[in-house]
């Protein structure tokens, strides 16, 4: 924010921008909004549901999330229970084809549209790929006709065609953090190594997924940088964490990110992404509780991971559904997605 610039003008030029012509953010007018004092989040809170309301409309898309393979990945991002790396209390297992199926049903009958196969892998190998081949068939010969995405680490141009192939509609690969900021995040692979499998996803058709943690040290500028390098990106949906400090991980004494602070960067996120899904993830239920959850989602939030985290749990599905009625935000059905 510059000595010049008031509260009041951030906000009606990121209106007038953003609301009124659909043009998100820049990365210094980002570090503005992440900089407004507590007294004007309420404001850049209406402005950024206003936002969400006219670009993407009122629907949330609900979606409930499955590990195939859990813990033992070779890489060391530092937020990260399943590193085998780190004296997590996380082991090694695998989900067989009938656990798959089931979980795929019980995230249907919640009324999710959509459901994500997750490894915790550097990136699939043949046994994977042929399990991941299984399990879609098995759900898709149940007559469970949910969307399927995965998110299995770093793909080769092969893998993203066979994923094509299965049918495998989107691919999550988070970025995690701004650029400036991976390095301390990760390191036994880079920033660019993600960057690459995402456009790999994107030329092949696929929807992308991407998004990060937010509270894992970064300052506010590279906040904002994370921001426009998502919007560069172009994904179709952006999950947005919150750190739950692992025990046994590098990040293990990290503090939470303040509730306030963690409704800021969403509304950041969605002025600077107006078209986009901006989903809410795993740590909100840690930062924000349940208030800050209502406000997140009349914040620019507009999808929803419900049920459990890979090692984390969450809230109870039923409890976010109830939540979306109350609020009177329509679910999106599956007929509209396929």
């Amino acid at each position: 924010m510059t000595a010049s610039t008031t509260e009041s003008e951030i906000l009606t030029t990121a209106r007038e921008q953003v609301l009124d012509q659909g043009i998100g953010l820049s990365q210094q007018q980002v570090l503005d909004v992440l900089r407004l004092p507590d007294e004007h989040v309420t404001d850049l809170l209406a402005l950024a549901h206003d936002v969400r309301m006219r670009w993407c409309g009122p629907e949330v898309e609900v979606e409930g999330i499955v590990s195939v393979k859990t813990g033992g990945c070779p890489e060391d991002c530092h937020f990260c229970s399943q590193s085998g790396r780190f004296p997590t209390p996380v082991r090694a297992a695998w989900l067989d084809i009938p656990g798959l199926v089931k979980a795929a049903a019980e995230t249907a009958a919640t009324g999710a549209t959509e459901f994500c196969i997750v490894a915790a892998v550097r990136g699939p190998d043949a046994r994977l790929m042929s399990q991941v081949r299984d399990g879609i068939r098995a759900i898709r010969e149940s007559g469970n006709d949910i969307q399927i995405a995965c998110s299995l680490g770093m793909l080769t141009r092969d893998q993203v065609d066979e994923l094509v192939e299965m049918g495998v509609h989107r691919y999550n690969h988070n970025l995690e953090t701004a650029r400036s900021h991976f390095p301390d995040v990760v390191t036994t692979h880079t920033w660019e190594e993600r960057w690459e499998t995402l456009t790999m996803v994107r030329d092949a058709g696929m929807e992308v997924c991407c998004g990060g943690i937010i509270g894992m040290g970064e300052t506010d500028e590279q906040r904002a940088e994370f921001a426009v390098q998502l919007a560069e990106l172009s994904p179709h949906e952006v999950p947005m964490n919150f750190l739950i400090p692992q025990p046994g991980t590098p990040y293990e004494d990290y503090e939470t990110v303040e509730g306030k602070d963690a409704l800021r960067v969403v509304a950041a996120f969605r002025l600077a992404m107006p078209r986009t899904m901006l989903r809410f993830a795993g740590g909100r239920e840690l930062t924000l509780g349940d208030l800050g959850a209502e406000q997140g989602m009349l914040g620019g939030v507009n999808a929803i991971i419900v049920g459990n985290y890979l090692t984390n749990l969450g809230r109870p599905a039923q409890r976010d559904l109830d939540m979306l009625g109350d609020l009177k935000m329509p679910i999106k059905a599956l007929s509209e997605t396929l």
